[in-house]
């Protein structure tokens, strides 16, 4: 589970290190996040983190490794990981 984030968006993708392909993935340019108004940077992070889990859990992935991409655990990046852990991804 990689996570990327940019100034105005956050992603997340599930990779397969040993084949090189990506899985599945969310990011907050998703049709159902990115209309959302008024909401901030975090809560769309909590999105995305839910959406990940969601797509996650539905390609049979249920135990990941979080990669946060150098980024410091807290803020955005927490935000994500609490909501993919509540939508029951284990690491």
């Amino acid at each position: 589970m990689s996570v990327f984030r940019s100034n105005t968006n956050i992603y997340v993708q599930f990779i397969d290190d040993v084949n090189g392909v990506t899985l599945a993935s969310a990011s907050s340019r998703a049709k159902d996040i990115a209309e959302k108004n008024n909401i901030t940077k975090t809560e769309q992070a909590r999105l995305v983190g839910q959406l990940a889990a969601k797509n996650a859990l539905a390609k049979g992935i249920e135990q990941v490794v979080f990669d946060r991409g150098g980024y410091l655990y807290h803020g955005r990046v927490k935000a994500l990981a609490d909501a993919a852990r509540e939508g029951g991804l284990k690491f």
